[in-house]
């Protein structure tokens, strides 16, 4: 099968890494270097030529998000599958439901790890399938190459995913940003809870900032979580202060 992957970002390379002896990967981005996706055993391609695959698998920021489907509506191909990555769901379901054609086929992803935490393999990492638009049988052979994969495949709405992802990924997120901004760090006598508070900081500090600006921007479900934590943060300070 040829894969077209828009996006060679760090979610872009570790996917061609991860998948490179299963299928033919052709990869375009506007700021590609030919040598790291031969590196990984991909084609470097118009964008185009990406689009024209069997398989199309969007790896960009949510904030570029419409504009490409905008953009590439008329050059993927009929009876193609087109696949978003974004750790948000609602609104890239929405924008490809609206602006692809009825002939290809969508499904949204939300992959459940990172460079990081796949470093090794994926096996029993988790990813999350929301069902756009696709035949059953198309859905079905989805599924088993991502469990062949050693993936734990998990259901939802996009809908119950971005109120779920919001009360864990995003809520890691806004505390290890803030650990950041704090200026957490060891000390030399970590006591053991304070250290698996740091790995919070080690999961979000290689992660752009972008990713964490869009996440909270386009889950309808960040900003009501944010202000539930800080309003708990705060009576937490009254009561040891009062």
């Amino acid at each position: 099968m040829n894969v077209g992957l828009i996006g060679f970002g760090r979610l872009g390379r570790l996917l061609a890494l991860r998948f490179k002896g299963d299928v033919k990967i052709h990869v375009y981005d506007p700021t590609l270097d030919a040598r790291k996706a031969k590196a990984l055993g991909a084609v470097p391609s118009s964008l185009a030529q990406a689009c024209a695959q069997d398989v199309v698998v969007l790896c960009v920021p949510m904030a570029a998000f419409e504009g490409v489907v905008r953009r590439i509506r008329s050059l993927v191909r009929p009876g193609a599958l087109v696949v978003d990555t974004c750790s948000v769901k609602g609104a890239p379901v929405r924008a490809m439901k609206r602006w692809l054609p009825k002939n290809v086929s969508l499904l949204g992803t939300h992959p459940n790890f990172g460079p990081d935490s796949a470093a090794e393999s994926l096996e029993g990492r988790t990813i999350v399938l929301c069902r756009a638009r696709m035949p059953d049988a198309l859905y079905r052979r989805a599924k088993r190459a991502l469990t062949r994969k050693g993936l734990r495949v998990v259901e939802l709405t996009p809908r119950e995913h971005d109120r779920r992802m919001a009360s864990s990924l995003i809520l890691t997120h806004f505390v290890g940003r803030g650990l950041i901004a704090y200026g957490a760090k060891t000390t030399g006598v970590d006591t053991e809870g304070y250290k698996r508070l740091l790995r919070i900081l080690e999961t979000v500090q290689n992660d752009s900032w972008q990713l964490f600006e869009d996440m909270n921007r386009f889950n309808e479900f960040a900003a009501p979580m944010r202000r539930r934590f800080l309003a708990a943060m705060k009576e937490t300070d009254r009561r040891v202060t009062s």
